[in-house]
């Protein structure tokens, strides 16, 4: 079983795989359209003609990374004020218009960048283009909308942070692992720079970050390219770039020593968080280390026969749910990460020894050919199916320009991963899982059993 904090993460589905091959062909044969408005729009479009529908998404270059100290979370707070109006368009007017398309809209923030998107069909494309790209430039923020919102984002935090242990593991952990970068900043913010945010520094976040030039379009349906890239210019084109000036850089100090911290909340059974700084296809030197680490992660825990899976939670009954997840695309860097819960009657240092132990294994024994053949299957299955959704493709598209990297990044995903060798594999796990690089989070229960949750935050109607 996966842990908590790793069922976000989409198993990937082995016994599906005879079909990839004719599949990954056929995927591979739709070319990405890719241009830059003279205002520095940056505008990629991929043609899916499966269906009379398309995706639209604008994303724009600013998250919880690029935050200072007193305004984290201010990214996600101003994805908030997004949907409260602008001078033309009624508060809620938005997201009622989309509905009124038969659409459906929504928006993220992460630590890399901030996006918005709807789903509607092709004939309403232009539409919903130019109510997007009113909001980039004349967002309407005052006092009325933004006070309440404040109180919703607080209550977003208590709901989704506060009531849950696990998730509070996770944040501090990120504290504790990082201690220059701004990767230790939760996206959601800290509550006291929530509580003490103002109106003016939304203003300023906007001005500073919402700009075409800061920002790509992407399209993904069935549409024309050309006409996508003329309704690009009737809309976005008409406003001009602005001068962006990015953070500061803010590099990680080299860990030098094992990290450890302890943390007690009502949970009925305790948790554990590994962690190990590592790098992505945006900071490495040498990328076939990241192909190498990912392909790592899967043979830990691609699927339900992996091997965390199999010897900790079948074979040795000591973990109850286990994962390992590897992130390739983080603009600063990444974590190759262990979350488990141990078996009733096992403590935590035992479930510890028992993940250490398996990362030994594979620093001292390479992976045989069949398990490699196997993983590396599972992986190209995962990418063909991910590929029905055209929303998936276009997040696809978007997350990779967003931190630098071509918008055809995962489209040669798999053809990297088979380029990875056992003695590869071998390596980076020695290269990287060491115990200089490690920081170990423990979640314990504190006895309390009687809290009262936090009851789920309205969102304006909207998923969040």
């Amino acid at each position: 079983m996966k842990s908590k904090l790793m069922r976000s993460v989409s198993p990937i589905i082995s016994g599906i795989v005879l079909l990839t091959g004719l599949s990954l062909s056929v995927m591979a044969q739709a070319e990405l359209f890719e241009t830059t408005l003279e205002n520095g729009l940056q505008v990629v479009v991929k043609q899916d003609t499966r269906a009379p529908i398309v995706v639209h998404q604008i994303w724009y270059k600013v998250g919880a990374n690029y935050e200072p100290n007193g305004l984290t979370g201010v990214s996600h707070m101003l994805e908030h004020m997004m949907f409260k109006g602008t001078d033309s368009v009624e508060p809620g007017q938005f997201s009622k218009r989309v509905s009124q398309m038969g659409g459906r809209e929504n928006a993220f923030t992460s630590a890399n960048y901030t996006a918005y998107f709807q789903v509607v069909g092709t004939q309403h494309l232009e539409e919903v283009m130019t109510l997007e790209s009113d909001r980039m430039a004349n967002l309407s923020l005052t006092n009325k909308q933004f006070q309440p919102e404040r109180n919703v984002v607080k209550q977003e935090r208590l709901w989704s942070v506060e009531d849950r242990p696990s998730s509070k593991l996770f944040e501090q952990f990120k504290a504790t692992a990082y201690l220059s970068s701004p990767e230790r900043n939760p996206v959601i913010g800290w509550m006291k720079d929530i509580e003490n945010y103002e109106l003016q520094d939304l203003k300023d976040w906007y001005r500073q970050w919402y700009a075409p030039n800061n920002a790509t379009l992407v399209v993904v349906g069935d549409v024309d390219p050309q006409t996508v890239v003329k309704l690009a210019q009737k809309t976005y084109g008409v406003y001009p770039p602005r001068t962006i000036n990015p953070p500061k850089s803010q590099f990680e100090l080299e860990q030098q020593g094992q990290r450890r911290f302890e943390l007690k909340d009502a949970t009925p059974v305790p948790n554990i968080i590994m962690g190990y700084h590592a790098p992505s296809l945006v900071t490495a030197q040498d990328l076939q280390e990241v192909y190498a680490l990912a392909v790592l992660a899967s043979v830990l825990d691609g699927d339900d026969s992996a091997r965390l899976t199999q010897s900790l939670v079948r074979d040795q009954k000591i973990a109850s749910s286990i994962g390992a997840f590897y992130r390739s695309t983080g603009r600063l860097g990444a974590q190759f990460l262990f979350s488990a819960q141990p078996q009733a009657e096992v403590d935590i240092e035992t479930l510890e020894a028992a993940i250490l132990a398996e990362i030994e294994r594979l620093q001292n024994e390479p992976i045989q050919p069949a398990e490699l053949a196997r993983v590396l299957a599972q992986a190209e299955a995962q990418y063909v199916y991910q590929q029905d959704s055209i929303q998936s493709q276009a997040n696809s598209i978007g997350s990779m320009v967003s931190v630098g990297l071509p918008a055809d990044t995962m489209q040669h995903w798999v053809e990297n991963l088979r380029s990875v060798t056992p003695e590869q594999i071998q390596a980076v796990a020695k290269k990287v899982l060491h115990a200089d690089n490690l920081t170990v989070g423990i979640l314990r229960p504190s006895g309390e059993t009687n809290r009262k949750p936090t009851p789920k935050p309205e969102f304006s109607g909207r998923m969040h």
